[in-house]
C-alpha cells in the first residue's frame, strides 16, 4: 500500500567517536606528507578526512527494514514467509552468538559497537542458512515488528 507507515527502520550508525577517529586519520596523512610541505600538508589533511569519513559512512549506512512483505537486512531481502521464531538477544548472548555459538552458515549483519542483536530462524527448506543475526539497538521492536506484519499478511 503506496504511503502505508513502514513498521520497522534502523540505521546502524557509528558511535560518534569514529568520526573524530576519521579526523585523527587525516591528521596522520598530513604528518606523513610534512616534508613535502604547506600545500602536500593541507592536500594530505583534507583527503585522508574524506576517504576515512567516506569509509566510516559507508561502513554506518547499514539498515534494517521490515516493508512490504520482506525483511531488508543491508543487501539482503527475505520474504517474511522463510522467517521463522525471532530470540532477543541481551548483551551477553549477543556476544555469544557472534562468536562461540556462531554457524558460519549464518548470515550476520554485525556491528561489533551495538550491543544487543535479533537471531531469526530460516525455515525455508531450499534455503542453507540456518538463521539470521541482526545487530540492533532495539530488537524487542524489530521482533514485534515481524511479528505484526507476519499477523496481518498471513
Amino acid at each position: 500500500m503506496p504511503g502505508a507507515p513502514q513498521p520497522y527502520d534502523e540505521r546502524l550508525t557509528v558511535p560518534r567517536s569514529w568520526w573524530a577517529l576519521a579526523f585523527g586519520v587525516g591528521v596522520a596523512m598530513a604528518l606523513i606528507v610534512f616534508p613535502f610541505g604547506p600545500l602536500a600538508i593541507l592536500a594530505g589533511l583534507v583527503g585522508g578526512t574524506a576517504l576515512a569519513m567516506m569509509g566510516v559512512s559507508s561502513y554506518g549506512s547499514a539498515r534494517i527494514r521490515v516493508v512490504a512483505g520482506s525483511l531488508m537486512a543491508g543487501k539482503a531481502r527475505i520474504p517474511l514467509e522463510a522467517l521463522g521464531e525471532a530470540m532477543v538477544l541481551d548483551p551477553a548472548e549477543t556476544v555469544a552468538w557472534r562468536s562461540h555459538k556462531a554457524d558460519p552458515r549464518a548470515f550476520m549483519l554485525l556491528r561489533s559497537y551495538v550491543p544487543t542483536a535479533l537471531r531469526v530462524e530460516i525455515i525455508d527448506p531450499s534455503d542453507p542458512t540456518p538463521y539470521l543475526y541482526l545487530s540492533t539497538r532495539f530488537p524487542q521492536r524489530l521482533a514485534d515488528a515481524l511479528a505484526a506484519v507476519r499477523t496481518t499478511t498471513g
